[in-house]
């Protein structure tokens, strides 16, 4: 079955529902890698494609009603017309909800990897049966798959935004402001603290907008749009380089609307234009 065959359903679950849910499908993965097709399509497999598995295999949920599972696979083991392609490299190249779908399985085969050994008292660890969690039989610890959000936020002054390049980009492309949510914040509070910190200016008017799944290694994403309140900017020179207010028509190059930094940008684009239209 070809993942472009038709618009993916994809249905997260931790136990399979009753009755005829045909055959079971497989994501194979080590680190940030998949196992593809030659031409980076699919992601999914039969048992008889991808042979043995020397882990136990994980459920995911149903793919298009089929029970859909991910497994680690050794790096050297690589089935005849297969390759290993960077999770990041799926990213605007297959449909949404199959990339969703893959950096999920990354994510759960990650925490099973980093997990075999208790934290606590350093003893092996085994699967739970009742939930998805990893238990020490010695000290009663128990390992779950761990999220980290993140806020991420499009500032705006009228008819221009705030966007950022980051240590890594060098001026060279930009994006919106975000930053890792602190112990005992919220995601507003936090909003407001990582924008003080990396270009020393104040917000208001801070709006919900959408979130998304970040499996690099382990986000969650939290959208906001928010109005500048006061300040100058001041990149803070280490995390941040250089940043600017971008008039909606002259926006320096941006992540497109596969990401959600792409999405917050382009729906103020849309915003502005739909103020001239009125």
């Amino acid at each position: 079955m070809g993942d472009s065959d038709q618009a993916a359903i994809f249905q997260p679950c931790a136990s399979l529902p009753s009755g005829d849910i045909g055959e079971p499908l497989f994501v194979a993965v080590n680190g940030q890698q998949l196992l593809c097709s030659l031409d980076g399509q699919r992601i999914f497999f039969s048992k008889r494609e991808l042979g043995s598995f020397v882990n136990p295999p994980h459920l995911l949920g149903l793919f298009n009603g089929q029970p859909c599972y991910a497994v680690h696979q050794p790096e050297d083991n690589v089935p005849s017309g297969l390759v290993w392609n960077r999770l990041r490299s799926l990213l605007g190249t297959v449909d949404e909800s199959i990339f969703n779908f893959a950096g999920r399985a990354c994510q759960i085969v990650q925490w099973d990897c980093q997990h075999r050994y208790c934290g606590r008292c350093g003893r092996p660890t085994e699967l739970s049966e009742g939930d998805r969690s990893r238990r020490c039989d010695h000290c009663q610890e128990l390992f779950y798959p761990r999220l980290s959000p993140c806020v991420i936020a499009i500032v705006t002054r009228g008819d221009h935004c705030l966007l950022a390049s980051s240590a890594r980009w060098q001026g060279t492309f930009y994006s919106a402001l975000a930053g890792f949510i602190e112990p005992g914040e919220t995601a507003e509070e936090a909003l407001h603290r990582e924008v003080m910190e990396e270009v020393g200016i104040r917000v208001t008017n801070l709006q919900y907008f959408s979130s998304q799944p970040w499996p690099f290694p382990g986000q969650l994403m939290i959208g906001f749009h928010a109005d500048y309140l006061s300040g100058e900017i001041q990149a803070d020179g280490e995390e941040i380089v250089t940043a600017d207010w971008y008039h909606y028509m002259q926006l320096p190059p941006h992540p497109d609307e596969q990401t959600l930094s792409g999405r917050l940008i382009q729906h103020f684009v849309k915003s502005c234009q739909g103020r001239e239209t009125t």
